[in-house]
């Protein structure tokens, strides 16, 4: 679960940001606290999952829309 949480937040970070930010704190959370031997990686997914969240809200805030593209 903890690798799982870390591809989705950093996956998160280019597309779905809105369905995978969430998914990688959920998956990170249940990692830790089942103990996992790769803790490293579940605070990575877990704070990558919190960044897919901060760029949804700046990107919204942005432009009030949920999508970015990289043509502008």
């Amino acid at each position: 679960m903890a690798v799982a949480s870390f591809v989705m937040g950093l996956t998160g970070l280019l597309v779905f940001n809105l369905l995978l930010g969430p998914c990688a704190l959920v998956l990170a959370g249940l990692a830790l606290t089942r103990g996992t031997k790769r803790r490293g990686r579940a605070f990575l997914g877990l704070a990558l999952g919190a960044a897919d969240l901060i760029v949804l809200a700046s990107v919204a805030a942005a432009d009030q829309s949920f999508s970015w593209s990289l043509t502008g």
